[in-house]
């Protein structure tokens, strides 16, 4: 595959009020094809990979840090602002709302040049000032860099998210901070349009 992988899609971040956090990759395009994945967050700061194969699982592991790794069918979607996720343990059906106005200022940038790695580390310092614990570009680990290119950005208004069957309690900001390493999910709950692009610096990406 190489040393530089691409995923296009979105990501969701979702927080609660039991303390339950949970980000949502939904991949249109990558090199594993079409699937999605979610980091969750416990109360008790448990980080639990939740991944459709063994694959994906394997490259998402060595790329951020987990204290448990399941693989299972996750299944999410994100259609006429409602995003829908069942994922084993996990359900969460979320309404999404207006564009920020961060995610209409980011649309004024040509999409090429917002997704590509030297503007993504030109523009990094910015990126927090911007929104708050948001990156552009950090280091994922396992020697491996990251870069996240946002080319939209909307609220989650609204959301229902169960665990084991029991409610998680209401929409909640993202509070803690994930820790599962190079993280661009800022504090209020949204869904963004990215491409991120994943290079191994122990092979010259």
């Amino acid at each position: 595959m190489g040393s530089r992988w691409t995923f296009d899609g979105h990501i969701a971040g979702i927080g609660t009020a039991s303390g339950l956090r949970a980000v949502v990759g939904m991949w249109q395009d990558s090199p594993f094809g079409s699937f999605s994945d979610v980091m969750v967050q416990q109360p008790s700061g448990h980080r639990l990979l939740l991944a459709p194969t063994s694959e994906v699982a394997g490259f998402i592991a060595a790329t951020y840090t987990f204290d448990e790794v399941r693989v299972l069918d996750v299944a999410a979607s994100l259609t006429d602002h409602t995003l829908t996720v069942d994922a084993g343990p996990l359900a969460i059906q979320a309404v999404t709302g207006a564009r920020t106005l961060l995610g209409t200022a980011l649309r004024t940038v040509p999409r090429r040049l917002a997704v590509h790695p030297r503007w993504l580390a030109a523009v990094n310092p910015f990126a927090a000032l911007a929104a708050p614990g948001a990156r552009t570009y950090g280091t994922a680990g396992s020697g491996r860099t990251e870069f996240y290119g946002v080319t939209d950005l909307h609220h989650v208004t609204s959301a229902v998210v169960r665990w084991n069957g029991a409610d998680a309690g209401a929409l909640a900001p993202i509070r803690p901070a994930v820790t599962f390493g190079f993280s661009s999910v800022p504090p209020r709950p949204s869904i963004a349009r990215v491409r991120t692009t994943v290079v191994d610096g122990r092979h010259g990406g």
